[in-house]
């Protein structure tokens, strides 16, 4: 029984999986394999547009940024970058010629438009202006506002328990993941938005099609679930998970502001867990590869379920018209990667280009399979 038990273990920790993921953007699907980064957009005249480029990130100058905790740091940062630039160029795509017309409006020269345009393509300075701005906005939203809230709701209720408690955490939580639901139920009235999880349902298909072993086709991709075990809705729970035990723990061990003045305390605990925000990831980023590795074992599920009730709510059943854009999408990423030998390039070798496909039939195929991408 023990040794069973073992070999289940050892089989959990060895166990692999395909290290490529995606996106959903306006009209379209971003998808990253780890050294290929390819954005598929349904163009108004009904063609698919790719932009395919290199992905050279840090993690291939820095060894030590690929190691447990450091990882997964690393790769919330690349992909709030990546998304950046991806629904920068999806709606650029989508909606040129609405987005032309403001700018000669506003006087802007085409040729002025359009040099604005492409810098809004590329992982740049304002790129990182972008995502700073999105990471103040989430720290303000779901870490000052809950704890605010909670420590207004400890005043006013008359409770006993202080920061050094847990049931402070499990309030605090409780209004984080609220505030985040409602957002979520509240945006999924868009039109647009539910486009996007229409697009999202059919990232999580494409990857499931390829990740089974099969053709990467409508027909294959339309039996697949929209629901994955490594969606970043998922990671969403666990961040937030996470955070209600770590600071649990860490509150009732480091006495923040103990003798300070209420405001002041509550002010030095806030910014404690901003400090916080980034090793959360890293161990958020850790669990979703542990379940990512076995999702259909019973501890794989129980981990999971959470998550695939969230994207109950995040992604919705694609028609086939969007289902060929993610598809689209994996396969120029898988092409990339086999044509260029990518895996062994030791710098940026290839240069972001543009291309439009009629059909997903005229996408080149690519001969690697789901061994060619494992990832530990």
């Amino acid at each position: 029984m023990k040794k069973s038990t073992l070999k289940k273990i050892i089989l959990l920790i060895t166990q692999q999986y395909a290290s490529i993921g995606g996106q959903a953007v306006i009209e379209g699907v971003m998808m990253r394999s780890p050294n290929a980064f390819v954005v598929a957009v349904r163009k108004p005249d009904g063609a698919i547009r790719l932009r395919r480029d290199q992905w050279f990130g840090l993690s291939n100058k820095l060894a030590v940024l690929k190691k447990p905790f450091l990882r997964g740091v690393l790769v919330l940062i690349e992909t709030m970058a990546n998304g950046v630039v991806s629904l920068n160029y999806s709606a650029n795509i989508a909606m040129d010629e609405e987005n032309k017309k403001e700018a000669l409006k506003k006087g802007m020269t085409e040729a002025e438009y359009e040099k604005d345009k492409k810098s809004k393509e590329k992982v740049g300075f304002a790129t990182f202006v972008s995502i700073a701005f999105s990471f103040a906005f989430g720290i303000g939203l779901f870490v000052f506002l809950p704890h605010a809230l909670t420590a207004l709701i400890e005043k006013f209720s008359g409770a006993k328990w202080d920061l050094q408690s847990w049931q402070f955490h499990a309030i605090d939580g409780t209004i984080k993941a609220f505030i985040f639901l409602t957002y979520i139920w509240l945006i999924s009235f868009l039109p647009d938005i539910k486009k996007v999880f229409q697009y999202h349902g059919a990232e999580h298909k494409s990857i499931s099609t390829f990740e089974a072993g099969e053709e990467l086709t409508i027909e294959n991709a339309r039996r697949h679930p929209t629901f994955h075990p490594r969606c970043g809705t998922t990671f969403i729970f666990f961040l937030m998970f996470v955070s209600i035990i770590l600071f649990a723990v860490i509150f009732a061990i480091v006495p923040i502001g103990v003798n300070a003045p209420v405001v002041v305390k509550h002010l030095y605990a806030m910014l404690f867990k901003v400090a916080l925000t980034l090793p959360i990831a890293g161990i958020s980023y850790e669990l979703i590869k542990f379940v990512g590795k076995d999702p259909n074992s019973t501890l794989g599920k129980v981990l999971s379920y959470p998550g695939r009730l969230l994207q109950k709510l995040t992604t919705r059943e694609p028609d086939d018209r969007q289902l060929e854009i993610a598809l689209a999408s994996i396969k120029a990423v898988l092409f990339l990667e086999e044509k260029y030998n990518l895996k062994e390039a030791k710098e940026k070798t290839i240069t972001v280009d543009e291309i439009d496909f009629s059909l997903l039939s005229d996408i080149e195929n690519s001969n690697f399979k789901l061994k060619d991408f494992l990832e530990g």
